[in-house]
């Protein structure tokens, strides 16, 4: 039945029939236009859209609801279809999703996951082919597209090949049946979710039986360092902004390499039933489509940090802003935003992994400006451009001057960038925490074809196993050889909490170690340093990472115990050839 307008459509129905159709109809109409109407609400700040996100989650647990109460008639006598079904569910897996990136929280990617594979699963956009109509196929490969974005994320990789499978299938459909205008768009999305696919399996674990183990790198109770906790780590770290500009590097859907392994790092693991460490499918009927049948009710958010019930809103993730290849005004506008929101003890992170902009002078004299920065908003031809002119400043580069104000609370900073050394002369004007990581500016020549599969240094951060598996040429390992490295690394990783608790360091850093998340990120800084300070390929100062304020050379860095377990570990992996013997000296 097609739902034409006018009375004819109530022809033919009873007082409740009609009664039925009319508010399911009210109830569509209000969740597209409450829908529509995130894309106007603010993407920086807490309060301004929990409201609205509120309302619209009640609208679409109402017409979810309803549509199952009435299916019968609403199939009979409204011609309620299945793609129709599938399209509310989709919209609800999306507003989990947007959910999820506005507050950090990973269990809302788990219900964005029950949604979309529940649409799957039951073949809702089975038919969608059958109904002659192009922008109902381009509603499908979208649902594609986002269903796999979120198992990225989710790391459920088994199903990822899946669906890369099935959208390939379903575009050849589209553009062999409409030949359509965005044919060529499809393609490239189909190939970059292959070429990020690709790249994320850089260092393949593998079962007995030669399958592949993907593993989660989010925080766990079996991954957070230790730490002796003092008086001074006052600090927790609340607000994040992660940047991606790297014009060479593999991305899908706005996330680059680099943002999608910094965005795990600063999570969580879900603490659900969905908690995982390896892949694996859903136990069938466990998912909330089935628990709930219905979205799950948002927490509405009072100004106190309470919730509408009176309990307290705990946030197991601090909040975070992922901005792909953003403006220097938009910059600025979630900094000051992330700044404004810190509260009292607060610590503020900024990742950016982005091309180099190059100095503009010979003779620096302004450390704030005359250095370079980083590239956040521009195209390849405009950097190559910049090296060439040594007149004007990028408008769009991010220069170490621009972060200045943002000093005046504790500020957490990550580079990863071929001109990350701009960014260590930075001063503390206002005397608070400031720590400042910067990435090598410099790859040796022999993994410079694979800077497109996301940054050393950030992959240092995220798996440190697995970027020293990666320098160290071993593509392949055994899952209990990667469990048993992987007990060397955590014992670096404890022996290193220790000696950075006991040394004389910078109190900048001690106050920022009592938050798990800072603390990780430091850990394995030092093991990124020490590492390739023993290296053979990574002799080069320009080749190893630096920090701000340095740290301790003999009490930490170059610390017995921590090289004793780098070589234990290179032994174990029968890869000692790859490192100097600093018995006999450098070689």
């Amino acid at each position: 039945m097609v739902v034409m307008a006018g009375a004819s459509i109530y022809a033919g129905m009873d007082e409740h029939e009609r009664k039925v159709v009319i508010e399911f109809m009210h109830l569509l109409e209000k969740s597209k236009q409450l829908f529509n109407g995130l894309r106007d609400l603010p993407q920086h700040g807490h309060k301004q859209w929990q409201s609205y996100f509120g309302r619209t989650f009640d609208i679409y647990t109402k017409l979810w609801k309803f549509q199952q109460q009435h299916r019968q008639v609403l199939d009979a006598k409204y011609g309620l279809k299945r793609w129709q079904i599938g399209e509310i569910a989709s919209k609800i897996g999306q507003l989990y999703y947007h959910y999820y990136l506005r507050t950090s929280e990973t269990n809302y990617l788990n219900e964005a996951y029950s949604f979309y594979a529940a649409i799957r699963g039951r073949q809702y956009y089975s038919r969608a082919a059958k109904e002659n109509r192009p922008d109902l196929m381009v509603k499908k490969l979208r649902y594609y597209a986002r269903f796999i974005v979120v198992c990225l994320l989710l790391k459920r990789m088994k199903l990822v090949r899946e669906l890369v499978l099935e959208l390939d299938k379903q575009i050849v459909d589209y553009t062999s049946t409409y030949e359509p205008d965005d044919q060529l768009e499809w393609s490239l999305v189909l190939e970059e979710i292959k070429s990020f696919i690709k790249a994320d399996g850089i260092v393949n674990v593998i079962h007995a039986d030669s399958n592949t183990v993907v593993l989660s790198h989010r925080l766990g109770p079996l991954t957070t360092p230790p730490c002796e906790k003092t008086t001074m780590m006052n600090l927790v770290l609340q607000e994040i902004i992660i940047i991606g500009n790297c014009n060479d590097q593999v991305k899908f859907s706005e996330l680059t390499m680099d943002m999608f392994r910094m965005l795990q790092t600063l999570e969580r693991e879900p603490q659900d039933e969905f908690n995982h460490i390896y892949d694996s499918s859903p136990a069938p009927g466990r998912s909330s489509f089935d628990k709930y049948s219905m979205p799950g009710k948002m927490p509405h958010e009072n100004g106190d940090g309470s919730t509408m019930t009176g309990r307290p809103l705990r946030r197991e993730n601090p909040h975070k802003y992922l901005l792909y290849k953003p403006t220097f005004s938009q910059v600025i506008m979630f900094l000051s935003s992330g700044f404004k929101e810190l509260p009292l003890n607060g610590a503020m992170l900024l990742y950016l992994s982005a091309d180099g902009c190059f100095p503009t002078t010979k003779h620096p004299q302004d450390y704030g400006y005359d250095l370079g920065g980083v590239q956040t908003s521009c195209k390849k031809e405009d950097i190559i451009h910049s090296k060439k002119t040594l007149q004007l400043k990028e408008m769009h580069c991010m220069y170490p001057g621009d972060l200045y104000p943002f000093t005046r609370k504790p500020f957490f900073v990550i580079v990863d960038s071929d001109n990350s050394f701009a960014f260590q002369h930075i001063p503390q004007y206002f005397n608070q925490p400031l720590v400042i990581l910067m990435s090598p500016q410099e790859l040796p020549m022999k993994f410079q074809d694979h800077h497109h599969n996301g940054s050393l240094f950030t992959l240092f951060l995220h798996s440190p196993l697995t970027a020293f598996c990666y320098i160290c040429s071993v593509p392949t390992i055994p899952i209990h050889q990667w469990e048993r490295c992987q007990s060397f690394i955590d014992r670096f990783v404890t022996e290193a909490s220790r000696l950075f608790s006991h040394s004389r360091i910078d109190p900048a850093y001690l106050q920022f170690f009592g938050d798990d998340f800072l603390r990780l990120l430091l850990l394995r800084y030092v093991f990124c340093d020490v590492v390739l300070h023993l290296h053979r390929s990574f002799k080069a100062s320009s080749l190893r990472p630096r920090c701000q304020p340095p740290l301790p050379e003999g009490d930490l860095l170059d610390h017995p115990s921590l090289t004793h377990l780098v070589y234990d570990l290179a032994a174990h992996l029968d890869v000692r050839n790859h490192f100097m013997d600093t018995s006999q000296g450098t070689d």
